[in-house]
C-alpha cells in the first residue's frame, strides 16, 4: 500500500485506541480521511505488518449514533471483504476485528495504488515522444486485469462505491529471471470498501463503473480511449454484465445531462 510519509502519528488529532498505544510496536498514520485513518502495524508477529483502519468517533454526532454507526460501518466492510475473498475476489484479508472501538486489522498489500504506476507510465511515453494511440501492449493489459477484477467483484454481489485508480493497487507478482517484474505488472488487488455493499442490481454495478470511467477521463486522460478494454474483460469475467452495460449507457446520458445543466 501507499505510504504517506509526511503524516505520522503525532499529527492525529484525536485520541488513538490502545491497540495503537503498544510502545514496542509503533503504527504508523500513512492516510487520513474524513471517516477512518489507516496505520501501517503489525498483526501477531512483528514480522507480519498489516494494515489498520480505524473510525474515531464523531463529536457532533450523538454518542448511541455514533457507536451505532461505527460498529455497522466496521461489520459491513469486514463482512464485504470476508466474502470477495472467500469467492476468490483479489482483496485484502480480514485479521481482526473490533467494532465496538472502531478499528479493524487487514492484510498489507504491497504494491502501488494504479493511479501513480499509471501516471508514471504515461509520462515516461510522453517524455519518449510516443505517439498517443501507438498501441501499449503493457497498458492494454493492465485495463484488462482491472476489467476482470472488478468482474469478479460484481459477480459476487458486491459493489464498491468509490472505485477509482486510487483504490487499486499493483501487488508484484515475481516473475522468472525478473526482479518484480515491469512497472505496469502485477496482480490487481481492489482495496477501500468502506463505501461498499453487497447488491445484485444492475444499476449499482453500472455507477460502479461509470466512477471509474470518469476517474480515467479526469486523472488519466491519455488512457481514456482505452477504457473499452477495461469493458471488454469486464463482459468476459461476469455473465451478467451485457445487461449492466446496457445501464451503464443511461447512466452516462443521465451523466451527461447534468454536465449540460450544471
Amino acid at each position: 500500500m501507499e505510504v504517506d510519509t509526511s503524516l505520522s502519528q503525532s499529527s492525529s488529532p484525536v485520541p488513538l485506541p490502545l491497540i495503537l498505544q503498544r510502545p514496542s510496536v509503533p503504527a504508523i498514520l500513512i492516510a487520513q480521511g474524513a471517516e477512518a485513518l489507516l496505520f501501517r502495524s503489525t498483526y501477531l508477529l512483528p514480522s507480519l505488518p498489516c494494515a489498520l483502519k480505524y473510525r474515531p468517533s464523531k463529536p457532533y454526532r450523538h454518542p448511541t449514533l455514533d457507536l451505532r454507526l461505527t460498529k455497522h460501518r466496521i461489520l459491513s466492510e469486514a463482512r464485504v471483504l470476508t466474502k470477495c475473498r472467500r469467492e476468490g475476489v483479489p482483496v485484502p484479508g480480514v485479521y481482526a476485528l473490533d467494532e465496538g472501538a472502531g478499528w479493524m486489522m487487514i492484510e498489507w498489500v504491497d504494491g502501488e495504488v494504479v493511479r501513480i504506476r499509471l501516471n508514471e507510465w504515461l509520462s515516461r511515453r510522453a517524455q519518449e515522444g510516443v505517439p498517443q494511440g501507438v498501441e501499449d501492449g503493457k497498458l492494454v493489459g493492465l485495463m484488462r486485469r482491472i476489467g476482470s477484477a472488478v468482474g469478479r467483484m460484481h459477480g459476487v454481489g458486491v459493489v464498491h462505491g468509490d472505485l477509482t485508480t486510487s483504490n487499486l493497487m499493483l501487488r508484484p507478482v515475481p516473475a522468472e529471471g525478473v526482479n518484480g517484474g515491469g512497472m505496469l505488472d502485477g496482480e490487481i488487488v481492489l482495496i477501500d470498501f468502506g463505501l461498499a455493499s453487497q447488491s445484485t442490481q444492475d444499476e449499482d454495478r453500472a455507477v460502479d463503473l461509470y466512477v471509474l470511467e470518469r476517474a480515467f477521463g479526469s486523472t488519466h486522460s491519455k488512457a481514456e480511449s482505452l477504457f473499452t478494454e477495461v469493458l471488454g474483460a469486464y463482459e468476459k469475467s461476469f455473465k451478467g454484465a451485457n445487461i449492466v452495460l446496457k445501464k451503464l449507457e443511461e447512466v452516462r446520458m443521465r451523466g451527461r445531462k447534468r454536465s449540460m445543466l450544471g
